[in-house]
C-alpha cells in the first residue's frame, strides 16, 4: 500500500447554478459503514432536497469493493458518477462526497448536470484540508534498559515513526508504530546496533 490523503476535517462549499443550489458536504470516512453513516446524517439533514447524490472511496484508492455512488434521482450518470470521477481523480481516500441540490425551476440537461456535480465538488476539494496516510505496521520486542536511548534515537532520526509505546518491566518492551515500507531496514538496523540482543518482530 502507498501513502494517500484523506480529509483532515469536514467540509461544505455552496454554489447557485441557475436558480438551482448545490451544497456539498466532505467528509473522512475510513471504511464503508461510515460513508452510509455519514450519508444518512446528511439526508436528515435536508430532507426536504430534490436530491442528495453522493460519491465515496470509502478506504485506499485503488480498490474497487471502496467505491460507491448515486444519482439519487437523477437522471443515470449525471451526478454520483462524475462525482465519483473526481474523486478517483484527485488521488484522495477514505473519502465521501454528498451534493444536496434545491432544484431552483430551470432544467440544466444531462451535460449541465454532469459539469454542476463534478464541478462543485472540484471547487470543495480545492478548499479540503488532508493528512497524509502513512501505512504502518507495529514492531515489538524486548530490550535492555541500557539501550533504551540509543535505539530510541536511532529510531527517531532515521525512520518515519508514527508511535512509541514502552511498557517497563524486568526488560522494557517495545511497541513501535512505523512506516510499513521501512519495516525491515528498522528491525535489521536495531538489531545490528544492538550486537544481535534485540530481535523486533512485526506484531500480527
Amino acid at each position: 500500500m502507498s501513502e494517500y490523503s484523506y480529509p483532515s476535517e469536514p467540509l461544505s462549499y455552496e454554489e447557485e447554478i441557475k436558480k438551482s443550489t448545490f451544497i456539498v458536504h466532505v467528509a473522512h470516512t475510513p471504511d464503508i459503514s461510515a460513508a452510509k453513516d455519514f450519508i444518512a446524517d446528511i439526508n436528515r439533514r435536508y430532507p426536504d432536497a430534490r436530491h442528495n447524490c453522493w460519491a465515496h472511496v470509502a478506504g485506499a484508492p485503488g480498490g474497487s469493493h471502496v467505491y460507491g455512488f448515486s444519482d439519487d434521482g437523477e437522471p443515470n450518470g449525471t451526478a454520483g458518477k462524475p462525482m465519483l470521477n473526481v474523486l478517483q481523480g484527485s488521488g484522495l481516500g477514505e473519502i465521501c462526497a454528498v451534493t444536496t441540490r434545491y432544484f431552483g425551476g430551470i432544467k440544466l440537461g444531462t451535460g449541465g448536470l454532469v459539469r454542476a456535480y463534478g464541478g462543485t465538488l472540484n471547487k470543495a476539494l480545492a478548499q479540503l484540508v488532508t493528512q497524509v496516510k502513512v501505512p504502518s505496521v507495529v514492531l515489538i520486542g524486548d530490550s535492555d534498559y541500557a539501550l533504551q536511548g540509543v535505539i530510541e534515537q536511532r529510531l527517531q532520526t532515521h525512520y518515519q515513526v508514527l508511535d512509541i509505546e514502552k511498557q517497563y518491566d524486568s526488560a522494557i518492551r517495545w511497541q513501535i508504530c512505523i512506516d510499513e515500507r521501512q519495516s525491515d531496514a528498522a528491525i535489521k538496523d536495531i538489531f545490528d546496533l544492538s550486537h544481535g540482543t534485540v530481535e523486533l518482530k512485526i506484531k500480527q
